[in-house]
């Protein structure tokens, strides 16, 4: 398991500064909120898009926990850190793997939007047969419902615990 030590020594995270906590913490609470907002507005008209924007609202509560709780912001290889992070600090399984899971489901729409330049019929088959739009819209569905709503909420609960601030 990584060491926040190392983190620290390498530069990957750093102490966030007092005077810097507020404007910090406000951030992270209003982009978490507009990225969920905008997934489940566009779970059925823009499906990619939802996934994109509920992992990006996981991400940014699990960036507002750790700097809230911990005091900690990440500072390079903003994902896989922030995941490294949780994994050190956190001991729910379960909440580790909604994370893992959302950072999966980007990283395969991040993987097809490459293969995708490379190949352009890779993208006209996504946005061109009413199959795949109806596909992805379920996908999208789901992945807010059971892997987005429900990290967040354990989230809350845990910064909740922590209401110091």
């Amino acid at each position: 398991m990584v060491k926040m030590e190392r983190l620290l020594e390498e530069k990957k995270i750093s102490k966030i500064k007092e005077t810097e906590l507020p404007r910090y913490l406000d951030f992270y609470k209003e982009s978490y909120v507009d990225n969920l907002n905008h997934s489940v507005a566009n779970v059925i008209t823009f499906p990619r898009w939802s996934i994109i924007s509920g992992y990006y609202a996981m991400h940014d509560i699990s960036k507002l926990f750790i700097a809230k709780v911990y005091r900690f912001k990440i500072d390079k290889e903003v994902h896989a850190t922030t995941i490294k992070v949780l994994q050190e600090l956190l001991k729910d399984k379960e909440l580790l793997k909604l994370i893992k899971e959302g950072y999966d489901e980007f990283s395969h729409l991040d993987e097809d939007l490459r293969d995708a330049k490379k190949e352009r019929v890779k993208v006209q088959y996504y946005t061109g047969t009413d199959f795949m739009k109806h596909k992805y819209a379920n996908k999208a569905k789901e992945f807010v419902n059971v892997i987005v709503k429900t990290y967040i909420e354990k989230v809350l609960n845990l910064i909740g615990d922590h209401n110091d601030n």
